[in-house]
């Protein structure tokens, strides 16, 4: 918020308010709203734009030129992306700031917000790719610094992983009896964790923009249910023809069972990009209802999310298919 605006009051002409400008232009943030405020008590009445105020025959009241409607003002506690938002909606240049009483304490132009929307995007973007926010360019930040603000999130996300392989542990009697299993691990992770990470982008954005609410989550849930599914069933199709060329090709030896163990593989995709995109995009909702910031649901905790889960699924589908045969 800036005090330097154009205030002038409600009993005064036209020309009065254009002999004002002139005296204090230089020292305004800007002069294409001039912002009328009671005499007595100096709470805002109504704003004049420039334009209409030019086009104003010279004696008439200032009052005469203003807008039909009521002005747009904002509260100086509230938060600056809800300011950008009004500010958008409503096509303006400025926005007054008055306190509980309607006495103007200040302007926000658009200028100003821009710069704050851009601080607090690369906070965002910060935070999304798993790294604690720089307060200031990269250059400029120092070695230990840097180490600082890194370390922490990849050390969560360590101790994240070390979940997979507890659960490759888990079934270390299935790998050792179905070794090839162990080929398609980083695929099914990979898959699950990137289908995780789609979701959870749209979702971050659309919160941020106000396209969805709190309330919207079931919606949301029941919208990316069947496009994990779909999405799943393109990366199986895909699973299976690569498995099927490489067997009938001679690229490579999958056993007797090779068709047995498309059909796990191709089943495991469906599962684990459905369960990907459902985590993905009810993550940012879990931490919005929290008081956290959606962004903390970076791709890289999405990520190692889905590869703990994804491995449990892989492995239970593979002990329901090929129980028999490779199990």
């Amino acid at each position: 918020m800036t005090t330097e605006f154009v205030g002038v009051p409600a009993d005064w002409s036209v020309a009065q308010t254009l002999q004002h400008i002139r005296e204090v232009e230089r020292s305004r943030e800007t002069v294409y709203a001039i912002y009328v405020l009671d005499p007595s008590s100096g709470q805002l009445q109504q704003v004049v734009t420039l334009r209409r105020l030019i086009t104003g025959a010279p004696d008439a009241s200032i009052l005469s030129v203003a807008q039909l409607n009521p002005p747009v003002t904002v509260d100086p506690l509230l938060d600056q992306e809800e300011v950008a938002r009004l500010i958008r909606r409503h096509d303006l240049l400025a926005i007054p700031v008055v306190d509980a009483q309607r006495r103007m304490l200040g302007i926000v132009t658009v200028d100003d917000i821009l710069d704050a929307l851009i601080d607090e995007s690369t906070e965002d973007v910060h935070k999304f790719g798993g790294v604690e926010a720089l307060d200031r360019p990269y250059m400029q930040i120092g070695f230990f610094e840097m180490l600082r603000k890194r370390a922490g999130w990849l050390s969560v996300l360590f101790l994240g992983e070390m979940l997979t392989a507890s659960a490759m542990q888990h079934y270390e009697q299935e790998l050792a009896r179905a070794v090839v299993l162990t080929l398609f691990i980083p695929l099914i992770m990979s898959s699950g964790g990137n289908s995780g990470s789609q979701a959870t982008s749209l979702l971050i954005r659309s919160l941020a923009l106000r396209e969805l609410r709190l309330r919207d989550w079931w919606k949301v849930a029941l919208r990316e249910l069947p496009t994990g599914i779909v999405l799943g069933g393109i990366l199986g199709v895909l699973a299976i023809i690569r498995i099927s060329v490489w067997q009938l090709g001679g690229l490579h030896d999958y056993g007797e069972h090779w068709g047995l163990l498309a059909l796990t593989i191709g089943a495991a995709l469906v599962g684990i990009v459905t369960f990907g995109s459902l985590s993905g995009s009810m993550l940012p909702f879990a931490l919005k209802r929290l008081g956290f910031d959606p962004a903390s649901a970076s791709a890289p905790f999405v990520a190692t999310l889905v590869d703990v889960t994804g491995l449990v699924i892989y492995f239970s589908i593979a002990a329901l298919i090929l129980r028999g045969t490779l199990l």
